[in-house]
């Protein structure tokens, strides 16, 4: 009888491992926040996107509102085509405009949707004009390292 109490408990003990490794994998995959909501996808262009990654959350005053479907390149216009699935509960004005933007400083990226005030709503496969691509800490860096550079340059030709 002990017996079977003891292997009961390290069954329990094996599958709440097994479920915790799936809900870690899960979240690492970002694949946690599944929806079965209906959607209409949206169309966004960006001259560099970062770390954008498709899956990546679409959000407006903080609150989730959609995800990002996928990403290409356009080769004629030389710029990543985002798709973004919006939840068909949340409308926005046709001249929303969409930001690339970090949570916190070495955070993931998301994209954040800020509404227009025009009275006619996006609808899917409409596309959002006005768009601000992400920040490169990289491209920062170099950009106050040149400037820096310059600084000394010009001083020392005093």
């Amino acid at each position: 009888m002990q017996r079977k109490s003891l292997d009961l408990w390290v069954g329990l003990f094996v599958l709440s491992g097994a479920v915790a490794l799936l809900f870690l994998a899960m979240k690492a995959g970002n694949m946690s926040s599944l929806s079965f909501e209906r959607t209409y996808a949206v169309i966004t262009k960006f001259d560099n996107i970062g770390g954008l990654k498709p899956r990546a959350p679409v959000k407006s005053a903080g609150v989730v509102i959609g995800r990002v479907e996928h990403i290409k390149f356009d080769d004629k216009t030389f710029q990543a085509v985002v798709t973004l699935q919006l939840q068909n509960d949340y409308k926005f004005p046709k001249d929303t405009s969409a930001k690339i933007l970090t949570s916190g400083l070495l955070g993931e990226q998301y994209i954040g949707l800020e509404a227009g005030g025009d009275t006619n709503n996006l609808a899917a496969g409409d596309s959002i004009k006005m768009t601000q691509s992400a920040l490169v800490l990289e491209n920062l860096i170099s950009q106050f390292l040149f400037s820096k550079a310059a600084e000394g340059q010009e001083d020392s030709n005093k």
